[in-house]
């Protein structure tokens, strides 16, 4: 029989599963990732946009996960600063709940533990005289100021998916995997595009990064696992902008749990996130009234604005997949992961990720290589992926105010919001589509709010785009501003410039 055509096949076109296919890739493996979908279309697209260790994890004593995750953060900073920027978070005390000296204390731990250089430590704040203060109700006279960071998520787990390209990988989209064989001489997978073709892959080594369906996938390997999985769902709320300042907000409520307001997209803020079992497909994910009605609630505790479900502009939910460590309440279920390694007779592995947080993801993929390097034909220099730029990354961590600067100057026909969106979206590769235009004309079709038509074909040709819902609102987040008329507008175009690629 033939050799194997490909090295590494990844199933799943999530953070997890592109990290690991630009990290094998970087290292010399040839790799195939095969994503069900559009890439982020799941769990990866969903979170509450934050690069963070996990605060409110500290109570429940996981000490090493929030450390490897607070690692994380500047080294992510450093790899995509178009996409990862610092927050500072505004953490009120309030009377009744935790203490302040226990708020203090997990918050020295907070900036110790995890190796913090450039990001500012912790500061107490009179919430009377501090900016942040201004929106919140009277009674919230103290706090703490602390550093995280903020993500464009799904952008992320894009730009993993480019660089892997870059360096040989080939990306799958909109290719379901209907059946995982094991061979001779390693894995057999047979899937179905969504035009209905049906292909098979052969390869040397398997990693279900499937999320959700990692058990479903393993099912269909007929593969027995130990393993148990708590699906949980995450909601977030979308509202006008309650504040005009630049701190988010991390709150706690009178039941134990927390949530956060963030700046958002320039105009808006977002508020979340909820946490309830979820029995239903991973898919089908979807904010419930007692949801939207509870973030909306949690938020009238602190702001002066009151807001109200019918506020709500957008919402959007995300089904996580926990390991099951019997947590009675789901806010409790760890947020640590699992790699669990199959081999079969002939030593042909399947490396199963189980769990996992969007901050831990390059630190999973390096992991997950590492168990597989002795099965696999590696030559390339191992735990690069923390020095590498993302694509559109390589300008310097501080630097995003500076490129803005630099495309008004070459691009003077750019608003200050248009510039500010392309930087953090595209950073240096945003003269792959600016190019040459002296004014907007030359970008061709407006299609409203800064999107032309140079962008679109870009995000189609390079970003594995193909419908309204990619760009507007994984590519982007511009689904926020655009009318049903200017989405009919693009998506007549994107019928015609897909079917010429």
């Amino acid at each position: 029989m033939s050799p194997p055509e490909f090295d590494l096949i990844v199933i799943g076109g999530g953070v997890n599963g592109t990290g690991v296919a630009r990290d094998a890739a970087g290292r010399g493996a040839k790799v195939l990732l095969l994503e069900c979908g559009d890439l982020a279309r799941g769990t990866s697209s969903a979170s509450t946009k934050l690069i963070h260790g996990g605060l409110r994890y500290l109570e429940h004593y996981e000490f090493g996960l929030v450390r490897e995750a607070l690692k994380e953060r500047e080294t992510l900073w450093r790899i995509a600063p178009h996409i990862i920027w610092p927050m500072r978070f505004i953490l009120p005390h309030r009377s009744g709940l935790r203490p302040r000296w226990l708020l203090r204390l997990g918050l020295f731990l907070y900036d110790h533990i995890g190796g913090r250089r450039k990001l500012p430590a912790t500061t107490s704040v009179n919430l009377r005289k501090h900016p942040a203060g201004a929106p919140l109700k009277p009674f919230l006279t103290r706090g703490f100021e602390y550093s995280d960071g903020w993500v464009d998520d799904a952008r992320l787990v894009v730009l993993n998916a480019m660089d892997a390209a870059d360096r040989g990988a080939e990306i799958r989209t909109r290719t379901e995997v209907t059946r995982l064989e094991q061979g001779p001489h390693g894995w057999s997978v047979r899937t179905t595009g969504d035009d209905g073709a049906e292909h098979s892959y052969t390869a040397r080594a398997v990693v279900n990064a499937a999320g959700p369906s990692v058990l479903n996938l393993l099912d269909r390997a007929n593969v027995m696992t130990p393993r148990k999985m708590r699906l949980v769902r995450g909601s977030h709320i979308v509202v006008r902008r309650l504040f005009d300042h630049e701190y988010a907000y991390f709150f706690q409520l009178p039941d134990g749990r927390i949530f956060f307001a963030i700046p958002y997209e320039r105009e808006f803020t977002l508020i979340g996130t909820t946490d309830q079992d979820h029995h239903a497909s991973a898919f089908d994910a979807a904010a419930s009234a007692e949801e939207i009605a509870y973030l909306c609630e949690g938020a009238n505790q602190y702001f002066k604005a009151a807001i109200s479900p019918e506020d709500v502009v957008w919402t959007y939910s995300g089904v996580r997949p926990l390991l099951d460590d019997g947590s009675g309440r789901p806010e409790a279920a760890t947020r640590g992961y699992a790699l669990d390694l199959h081999l079969s007779e002939g030593s042909h592995p399947l490396l199963s990720i189980f769990g996992g947080k969007i901050t831990s993801y390059r630190h999973v993929a390096e992991e997950a290589v590492d168990k597989l390097r002795p099965y696999l034909a590696l030559d390339g220099e191992s735990h690069w992926t923390g020095s590498a730029a993302l694509p559109g990354g390589n300008f310097p961590a501080e630097g995003a105010d500076d490129l803005v600067a630099i495309y008004r100057t070459d691009y003077p026909f750019l608003s200050p919001a248009d510039a500010d969106r392309i930087v953090k979206a595209y950073g240096t590769r945003a003269r792959f589509f600016l190019d040459t235009a002296r004014s907007r004309a030359d970008l061709g079709q407006d299609f409203g709010h800064g999107l032309s038509a140079a962008e679109v074909d870009y995000l189609v040709t390079h970003e594995w785009a193909r419908t309204a819902e990619d760009i507007l609102w994984r590519r982007s987040k511009l689904g926020l501003l655009f009318s049903e008329t200017e989405v009919a507008a693009l998506s007549e175009y994107l019928r015609r410039e897909v079917a010429a690629v």
